[in-house]
């Protein structure tokens, strides 16, 4: 194993060298949001896309993401991602690391279609991967604000890029709960159908929760580490993870089924599922103030970074959507070295923000590009 050195963002330990990652050689964009038509390549490094409100900044970012998950950081549909008038939108992308490797997503309402180098996928664990990608933005907030389906996502969002089974297991477990919720909504019930997804469900349900359990003791440590920079050492951060299944999953459904058959609805399992975030011993959902809160979100994605970068060797693409200019100074000190470390490593950053907000203290190493009513073109 390499040597380990001090993490500047974290302060935990990270291998000495970070191979330089994939990142988004080529980026073409045919009716997504109010882009009609974009072709452009993009070098590793620190991107600024500058533009004012509505021309297209976070757009470029969204198409990115959704490139890496094959989902919007917005929380929409593809619908709404076509350009407005048109029947579906294209993303497509050169990514280039230790290859090159051609990436295309086309959506309709009647066609739908994602190729990994000309070749048709058919299951997506197949597919996750070839990009990586972590975003910063204002709607971080709810992971901390929100319900507790914010949090699981976010969870398995983390599995899904360092496990290849997690995600068919994701799929098989929610096939399994809406096959058993639609059994339990009906008057005359099928004892032997009930059964059968109740056996699938409990055997994919133990699989995933053990997924979970193993995550945090890892994990937990780089996000409270990233909290503690950011909260000058002021404030401790600890991480619960609180699965509805405390012991065995067969005995604990049998004792709610009386409760099941009145709600008709599954209510034990990793569905239900929460983690709990306790800042100096206190629910940081109930008691943290706002401050708290954002400050929490940053350092959830902060410690998502170091952790794929810990598995993969190489940072994740960081797609960061107008938070600098957001944040007060200590905070914005806190997240520059994970910009530095991303810099050094010859990742890739692209971050948004109006001339009036982009962080000065970035310096001059940037490469800036003008977003103007669906238009990018590169600055001086």
């Amino acid at each position: 194993m390499s040597p380990a050195r001090l993490n500047k963002f974290t302060g935990t330990a990270l291998n000495s060298r970070l191979i330089p990652g994939v990142h988004l050689a080529h980026l073409r964009l045919r009716d997504f949001r109010n882009f009609a038509r974009l072709d452009k390549d993009f070098a590793p490094g620190f991107h600024l896309l500058l533009g004012q409100n509505a021309q297209g900044k976070t757009n470029i970012l969204e198409a990115i993401y959704l490139l890496a998950t094959l989902r919007s950081f917005r929380g929409v549909g593809s619908a709404q991602m076509v350009r407005h008038g048109q029947k579906g939108y294209f993303v497509g992308a050169n990514a280039i690391g230790q290859g090159q490797h051609a990436v295309k997503v086309y959506w309709s309402p009647q066609e739908r279609s994602l190729t990994l180098d000309a070749r048709p996928i058919q299951r997506l664990s197949e597919y996750l991967g070839a990009l990586r990608a972590v975003v910063f933005c204002s709607e971080d907030v709810q992971l901390v604000k929100g319900p507790g389906s914010r949090r699981r996502r976010f969870l398995d969002l983390l599995l899904t890029q360092t496990h290849s089974a997690y995600l068919s297991l994701l799929q098989r477990y929610a096939r399994s709960v809406r096959s058993r919720n639609a059994l339990l909504r009906q008057h005359a019930l099928d004892p032997l159908a009930l059964e059968g997804f109740t056996r699938e469900m409990i055997d994919v349900g133990n699989q995933i929760i053990r997924y979970r359990r193993e995550l945090i003791p890892t994990f937990a440590p780089l996000a409270v580490a990233a909290y503690r920079r950011i909260a000058n050492d002021r404030e401790e951060l600890s991480i619960e993870y609180q699965p509805t299944v405390k012991g065995d999953f067969a005995v604990e459904l049998a004792q709610a089924w009386p409760r099941e058959r009145t709600l008709r609805s599954t209510i034990v399992g990793p569905h239900r599922d929460e983690l709990q975030f306790l800042i100096n011993g206190r629910s940081a959902l109930q008691f943290g103030s706002e401050g708290q809160k954002r400050s929490l979100a940053i350092a959830l994605k902060m410690a998502q970074a170091e952790y794929l970068a810990r598995i993969h060797g190489t940072l994740p693409i960081l797609l960061i959507d107008d938070v600098m200019g957001e944040l007060d100074a200590s905070r914005r000190k806190a997240f520059l070295p994970l910009l530095q470390e991303a810099q050094n490593a010859r990742s890739q950053v692209f971050m948004t923000a109006t001339q009036e907000s982009w962080p000065r203290e970035l310096g001059r190493e940037l490469i800036r590009w003008e977003i103007r009513a669906g238009e990018v073109r590169p600055l001086q």
